[in-house]
């Protein structure tokens, strides 16, 4: 009998230590996106960003539901749309409910689809798409799913911003189009011919083409039709090595006007353009950085540059999907049902650590928030990046960027 109750003893000892271990177990967020390759830059600086958000902003102050902390595990897609499903794959198999991804809207695209197509085959295991930078229209229209949230502004919200601002330039005449073969790369150009035709009708749009994605060398061919056609404004979408490649060549071959940008930041591009770009670049952007919007959001940067002095708060829209995502955990009580976060993620208004609101938009999951135009410049810069002295000054902010504008999302809800 005493044997029996020594047993007893122990076996409830285990339980306890048992059912501790897993209340406390983390909440695991799949990163997939590039960690090598050419926009490796890129992905790594990604990654950085999630892993300081989840433990700055919700491990530091307790984790949800009690103390489960939030834990971002990487994995590497290559940049390859092949690879991304089997990575996204190894991340479900290992019980992984959150999957973050942002570089490539044709990744995005690929990626939403499976996870749709996962969550009907799989209704006791399913899975939520945390889309914090890929920006294709069609994400949250025709390609929209109730498994899929855009931390992001889309393409046709900042080019809606960028062409505001062009469209006050008495001086603008002829603007050149130029971006990278994909889906993202012609949604900015679709874009871009819509409203400027729309808000300048008397400007000439004397270029448009598109160059393959990731393997142009040399943009100096480029470049020189950019500078014979006689545009004084070019507007491109690239970014990563794309960026710097064609944003240097089209200022070396003498281009004096602006070069109106989405990426054109961070990641080794504001170092490498240097005293080159003040007066060209302009980028549209969330998440003020210049001024600083708040002593919270300068202590957030420069924490995270202490801990990270190789990187940036490039992307101020991981801070928002991590803090909303620990919301919406908390007020579905669980972490492991996704379909109640998921409707607690609708609708969603969001106090943003870089002012104003975030609003989550119910009917086609695209998250609505203020959007800057900044200028690539040394002057008055709080925050500067990639140790340089140079950053973004916001002289521009559209509050609640396009709020009413249209979607075709036809959400079908489980």
């Amino acid at each position: 009998m005493k044997n029996i109750k020594k047993f007893g003893a122990v076996s409830a000892l285990s339980l306890i230590i048992g059912a501790s271990a897993a209340f406390a177990e983390n909440i695991k967020i799949a990163f997939v996106d590039p960690l090598s390759g050419p926009f490796a830059t890129t992905g790594t600086n990604g990654a950085a960003e999630w892993t300081f958000a989840a433990d700055e902003l919700v491990n530091k102050a307790g984790g949800v539901l009690g103390g489960r902390n939030f834990e971002v595990v990487t994995f590497d897609n290559k940049m390859s749309g092949k690879e991304t499903l089997i990575q996204v794959q190894v991340a479900i198999d290992q019980g992984i409910r959150f999957i973050a991804q942002g570089n490539s809207s044709g990744i995005a695209a690929a990626i939403t689809d499976a996870v749709n197509k996962h969550n009907k085959r799989n209704p006791d295991d399913r899975v939520l798409f945390l889309n914090y930078s890929a920006v294709d229209p069609a994400l949250t229209n025709e390609k929209c799913n109730f498994w899929h949230f855009r931390f992001d502004a889309n393409a046709d919200i900042k080019m809606d911003a960028l062409t505001d601002v062009m469209a006050k330039d008495q001086g603008l005449s002829k603007v050149y189009l130029i971006g990278q073969d994909y889906s993202f790369g012609k949604a900015v150009a679709a874009a871009a011919e819509r409203d400027i035709a729309k808000k300048r009708p008397d400007v000439e749009i004397v270029g448009n083409e598109l160059h393959p994605i990731g393997k142009v060398k040399d943009f100096t061919p480029y470049a020189r039709k950019i500078v014979a056609s006689g545009a004084d404004s070019v507007i491109t979408g690239n970014w990563g090595s794309d960026m710097v490649g064609l944003g240097k060549a089209i200022i070396e071959a003498g281009f004096e006007g602006q070069i109106y940008t989405y990426y054109a930041a961070s990641n080794g591009i504001t170092r490498t353009f240097g005293e080159d770009g003040k007066g060209h670049l302009n980028l549209v952007h969330e998440g003020k950085l210049n001024p600083p919007v708040s002593d919270r959001a300068s202590a957030y940067i420069d924490a995270f540059e202490a801990k990270y002095p190789d990187h940036d708060i490039s992307q101020a829209r991981i801070a928002n999907a991590v803090e909303m995502l620990a919301k919406a955990i908390e007020v579905a009580g669980t972490a492991d049902d996704v379909v109640p976060i998921a409707l607690a993620l609708e609708g969603m208004e969001h106090d943003s650590i870089w002012g104003g609101k975030v609003f989550m938009r119910p009917e086609d999951h695209q998250a609505i928030q203020d959007v800057h135009i900044g200028a690539h410049t040394d002057e008055n810069i709080r925050h500067p990046l990639d140790n340089s002295a140079f950053g973004l000054s916001d002289d521009v902010t559209v509050e609640m960027a396009s709020m009413d504008s249209p979607t075709t999302c036809e959400m079908k809800r489980p």
